[in-house]
């Protein structure tokens, strides 16, 4: 049965070509068994007509703050205070303003400031609209006020851009309340702020692809599942997370940041453009070498046998974190050892090469299981020892993993 069977939920309908996709939210959310009562902005009213939404839902809309009926059927403190999910989706660059400033002049914003909820918002807007430092900074303020936030992720535009603002899709919003909603921990997104609430997080995920030629690459197995549930876990604990990511087939984890790369500068270009953190976990299995003088053109097959390869180390990025000054250097570094043999020897061995805090350790073993697996195998190591964990599904172990991190910080003030 879904977490959200029997709940219901104030959706808040916001103004832009997203709105569109709300009507099949409510429809999810009613085959979960939750009920949505559904408040639509003037703006909203321009997209969708209320009366598709009403069908959908079997319930009244509400968009008028000064109806005298509705005030008699139910008062919008009422409205905002009987539900158990306040959502705003499509989160548009106004609402977003409007609830970071405490700004009540509607039906939308004054439930948002009346509600004892912490509202959960879907962003959805152009890509400079979203990279604005104005909805940075409203977002960042919304954050600390322990806000959540499902999203954006990169794609194309309405408009014809492409980039960060695009609103996930309706199952994705689903996906994201019931995790929101299986948080039994006192530091549950809706029972107020997370171990982590202030905390910038970078976590790497994925493989790095160095290219031989334009159809060629030097690459591994590694398939991100890891890397996204530590993401994933972070943002829940109430972190503000950045995802950068190698070439995957997964889909960003609700409310958290998503940078797309492929190759290792590229990755350790990332991860400089996201310092300062509290937290850095390099999960990403990083190709340590690349070709020197990558072909322009397809290598084609010849008398002359197979090409020589040249090719030169990459970045190591994991150290180059552990060492930056102290000023700018991560409280918490925690590295991740893939080995297949001497794995806590070797383990040790990089955290203190690299300057690590913790060491997420695992035995890949001669079959390469862990890899595109959905369950690990893990030793943590630091200066202290070696605790070896049970296998765990890796969903598990990063929820695990982030409450260890939020103990570490806590100990380090």
């Amino acid at each position: 049965m879904s977490k959200l069977s029997g709940k219901t939920v104030l959706l808040i309908v916001g103004g832009g070509v997203a709105a569109y996709k709300c009507l099949d939210l409510v429809r999810r959310l009613a085959e979960r068994g939750a009920k949505t009562r559904v408040v639509m902005t003037a703006a909203a009213r321009q997209f969708i007509a209320p009366l598709a939404f009403a069908s959908l839902s079997g319930e009244k809309v509400y968009d008028d703050l000064f109806s005298l009926t509705d005030e008699t059927e139910m008062g919008h403190i009422e409205l905002s205070r009987s539900s158990d999910l306040v959502v705003v989706a499509p989160a548009t660059a106004d609402l977003i303003a409007k609830a970071a400033g405490g700004l009540a002049n509607d039906l939308a914003s004054t439930l948002l400031i009346a509600t004892d909820k912490q509202p959960i918002f879907v962003p959805a807007m152009n890509v400079r609209m979203w990279l604005n430092a104005a909805t940075a900074r409203n977002v960042a303020q919304l954050r600390a006020d322990g806000c959540g936030f499902l999203g954006p992720v990169e794609g194309e535009m309405a408009c014809g851009e492409f980039g960060p603002g695009r609103m996930i899709e309706p199952l994705e919003i689903v996906a994201g309340l019931e995790r929101i909603l299986e948080q039994t921990q006192p530091q549950a997104l809706l029972a107020g702020p997370g171990p982590l609430k202030g905390k910038r997080a970078i976590v790497t995920a994925g493989p790095t692809q160095e290219p031989i030629d334009p159809v060629r690459y030097i690459s591994n197995k590694s398939s991100g599942k890891q890397g996204y549930a530590i993401a994933a876990a972070l943002a829940q604990a109430g972190a503000d997370v950045t995802l950068v990511s190698g070439p995957v087939g997964l889909t960003a984890p609700a409310g958290v940041r998503l940078s797309k790369v492929e190759t290792a500068r590229e990755m350790l270009a990332a991860v400089e453009a996201a310092l300062p953190a509290d937290v850095y976990v390099g999960a990403a299995a990083v190709a340590d070498w690349r070709v020197e003088n990558a072909g322009a053109r397809k290598t084609k097959k010849g008398a002359k046998g197979p090409p020589q390869l040249s090719l030169v180390e990459n970045p190591d990025i994991l150290s180059a974190v552990g060492h930056l000054p102290a000023k700018r250097r991560p409280a918490l570094v925690v590295g991740f050892a893939a080995e297949t043999e001497n794995l806590v020897a070797n383990a040790r061995g990089k955290l203190q090469r690299k300057k690590c805090d913790l060491v997420v350790a695992n035995d890949v073993g001669a079959d390469n299981a862990i890899f595109g697996g959905d369950h690990n195998t893990i030793v943590i190591v630091d200066a202290r020892g070696a605790d070896a964990w049970p296998a765990l599904p890796k969903r598990e172990a990063a929820q695990r993993l982030a409450r260890l991190i939020a103990t570490r910080l806590e100990q380090k003030r």
